[in-house]
């Protein structure tokens, strides 16, 4: 047990800490971005191209969605009150939404998408060009 003023100091100080580092993956150099990644086991791929285009093969962004192919238009997103993100702006017909997708980047070389306080639908890791 925690007793006095250093040990609420102590507890408030743990928990300041917890609060700013949940949700931080390291700094993303968005030079580093750009490329095909893969899920081997669902066969799912994306490009990420370095004129800030994206094609995605056989990706579902979503537990409950199938499969899909789907192109647009990606920016990074260096968010100061949460994860730092990829945005996909969708094309019309790719997925059937008007608005966009969130990608996160999960440290060096992989991406996932991810609905908040979930664990991530799809991992996708960085694989060498061909």
């Amino acid at each position: 047990m925690i007793n006095g003023a250093g040990g609420r100091w102590l507890v408030a100080a743990l928990a300041a800490s917890a609060a700013l580092t949940s949700g931080c993956t390291g700094s993303v150099d968005t030079d580093e971005l750009p490329g095909v990644y893969r899920n081997d086991a669902t066969g799912g791929e994306m490009l990420l191209e370095s004129d800030g285009t994206f094609s995605a093969t056989d990706v579902s962004t979503d537990e409950s969605a199938g499969p899909a192919d789907f192109s647009g238009r990606w920016e990074f997103v260096d968010s100061s009150s949460s994860s730092d993100f990829i945005y996909l702006t969708v094309d019309d017909g790719g997925l059937g939404r008007t608005g966009g997708v969130q990608l996160y980047p999960s440290g060096r070389g992989a991406v996932e998408f991810r609905a908040p306080d979930k664990s991530p639908s799809l991992v996708l890791t960085r694989v060498a060009a061909p």
